[in-house]
């Protein structure tokens, strides 16, 4: 039979797992930077729905800026964003993950061979 599973300790895939940091990190501060400017801008609507509302109490002016078609539509511009982000993210712990195992897996080889 056949062993068909990838070697997570290769120096391959710990060189495909770097590869991925370094040329992937632009994209990963873009997505970071348009998830934080979404929840930023988000007040801003809010202050302008609310600016814009002809009630006189701030919890009715509150009501209508959420209830906005302006404000829902960017919650849920504001969900891509954070999906991304989040993909961004959980790759890139992946990939740190590879190489602290790839690390692991080094230091051990050389210690057996040592005791060897």
């Amino acid at each position: 039979m056949t062993d068909t599973r990838i070697d997570h300790f290769s120096d391959e895939a710990a060189q495909k797992a770097l590869d991925f940091l370094r040329f992937q990190a632009g994209e990963a501060a873009i997505s970071r930077a348009n998830r934080i400017y979404m929840e930023e801008f988000r007040k801003t609507i809010k202050a302008n729905c609310m600016a814009a509302s002809s009630e006189k109490t701030l919890t009715a002016q509150e009501r209508d800026a959420y209830s906005s078609p302006e404000y829902i539509a960017h919650l849920e511009a504001m969900r891509a964003a954070i999906e991304l982000d989040e993909v961004h993210r959980w790759k890139m712990v992946a990939a740190q993950a590879t190489i602290e195992a790839w690390r692991t897996h080094q230091a051990n080889r050389r210690g057996e061979q040592k005791m060897q």
